[in-house]
This record gives structure tokens, sequence and C-alpha cells, in this order.
């Protein structure tokens, strides 16, 4: 599937402004945005419409006030209107889909019952590559001559992503505006391999009780489940994006053994780190 791409200076110098609407025209009301540069880190932003975000090859994160998510290939990512995001792409390949608000379904069980202001990772489907690529004919910053085609396809679209977002897949770690919280987030991220519940509080300063007790209360999850759950995130990039050996990235992410590294991987994403390896790159 080939599409135009925009640059990264295009979204960088869109992000900054804080609130960023690509249209030119207000008339369109549902468009595309193919990206395919050098890395970029978008700054916070936010937009007046809804989006579908997905990665073709590469893996990106987004970060939103209360979680950071990995879109590693052949995920989408859903990100409501309105919903302030920092968006990090590192040799990503990505198309993203954005919707006005009224074009999503109202109406239903699936769509009455959706927390519309939470971001979230959708099950990949190959119909999300394939419609989301082909939408890429109609870029949102296109002019605003009402074209009857794209408004079928994007209303059809619109319909199929309220399904998709009942399936969701739970690739996201909770952030924190506690300092101390914040802290033992960014030295457990950055000491994957070694980092232990000790090693965690002499860092920060804080004793054992205290952060078991703030982290749960804090996130909804213990500090071991958050330690399983972003060594899990690393190796789906590592997977994705390195030649290491699914051994070696195991090992790099601190997991003691190949078994104890493929029974986490399976329970969260239902494969194994070489089946997944092999279905995320397939299309590289």
């Amino acid at each position: 599937m080939a599409v135009s791409s925009h640059s990264a200076v295009d979204v960088t110098a869109a992000a900054t402004r804080g609130f960023v609407d690509l249209r030119t025209c207000a008339d369109v009301r549902a468009g595309a945005w193919p990206y395919e540069g050098p890395d970029v880190v978008t700054g916070w932003h936010h937009h007046p419409y809804h989006q579908v975000e997905y990665a073709l090859s590469g893996v990106a994160e987004v970060e939103t006030p209360t979680d950071r998510f990995l879109l590693p290939p052949q995920q989408a990512i859903w990100i409501p209107a309105g919903l302030r995001h920092n968006t990090t792409l590192r040799g990503v390949r990505s198309v993203s889909v954005f919707f006005a608000p009224e074009m999503m379904p109202t109406e239903g069980a699936t769509a009455t019952t959706l927390d519309w202001g939470r971001a979230r990772v959708l099950a990949a489907a190959p119909v999300i590559r394939e419609m989301i690529g082909y939408g890429a004919r109609w870029p949102i910053s296109r002019a605003g001559d009402r074209d009857p085609t794209a408004d079928v396809f994007f209303e059809a679209l619109a319909r199929l992503v309220v399904e998709w977002l009942d399936d969701e897949v739970p690739l996201h770690l909770p952030t924190s505006t506690d300092p101390i919280l914040g802290a033992v987030m960014s030295h457990t991220n950055d000491n994957l391999s070694t980092v232990s519940m000790t090693s965690v509080c002499r860092a920060v300063g804080t004793s054992e009780r205290t952060l078991r007790r703030r982290f749960l209360a804090a996130t909804g999850m213990t500090w071991q489940a958050y330690l399983i759950q972003a060594r899990l995130l690393r190796a789906m990039a590592l997977l994705a994006g390195s030649d290491r050996t699914v051994i070696a990235i195991g090992n790099d992410v601190g997991f003691d053994s190949p078994s104890g590294f493929t029974r986490a991987f399976r329970g969260l994403t239902g494969e194994s780190p070489s089946r997944y390896r092999r279905r995320v790159r397939a299309d590289a």
C-alpha cells in the first residue's frame, strides 16, 4: 500500500500549537494523515475530532494525562476528540484517520456504553489496515468540496470503529502526577533488567510498605504487575524493531528464563514472542 506522507516538520509544527486542526476547510468531516519520516516527538496537543492511528511499521508511543500507550506494528489506537496527548514516532510508518465527533454513532448498546473520553489500543484486524490505508486517498487537509464517496466511506468506517472499541488490547501503563510515583515509574522503566522493589525504594527514598500502598491506591495495580507489564511492552517494541534473538530480548527486559518470558508474553498478547515477531514483520 503506497500513500503520500507528511514530514516530521509537519507533525511538530502542528503539535506545538496545542490545539491542532489539520483541516484547511471546516466542511471536511473526516480524512487521513499518513506519516513516514524521521523520529519525532510531537509535543502535547489535542484535536477537535476523534483520531484512529494505525502503525504500519515501527513502534509509536502515545502518552495521555493518565496513561502511556505502546502502538506496535499492525495495531491501532483510538484518541478521542479533545484528549491531550503526546506522540513519539520512532521509525514509524502510520496512517491516522480523523472523524468529526458527530460522525460517530450514538445509538445502540455498544455506542451508548462506551467511555468516549478514554484512549485505548484496538485489537489488530486485517480490515483495519485495509480500510485505514484506503482512506489515505482523502487527506484531512484536502479542499472542502464534498465528495459523496468519501462521505459514505468514512461514515462506514466510523461505525466499524465503534465496534472495534469493544475489543481493547491492554498495551498501556498508568502514569502519575505524584512526584514519588513518577520517579518510581521512571526508575522502573530505565532499569527493567535489574530493578527490584528494594532497589527502586532505595532510589526514590521510600519504604516498601509505603510504595506498595501508594502505588496500588493511585494506579489500581501493584508495582510488581506494573513491572511485568513494562517489561512485556518493551519486549514487544524490541521484537518488532530489533534483530536480537527472542531469548536475548527476554533477558534484556528482565526475564530470568525463556519459558517465563514466553508464558508472560502469551498471557498478554495471546501468542508466543516468536509468532508475534513473524506476524508484525510480515508486511514491514
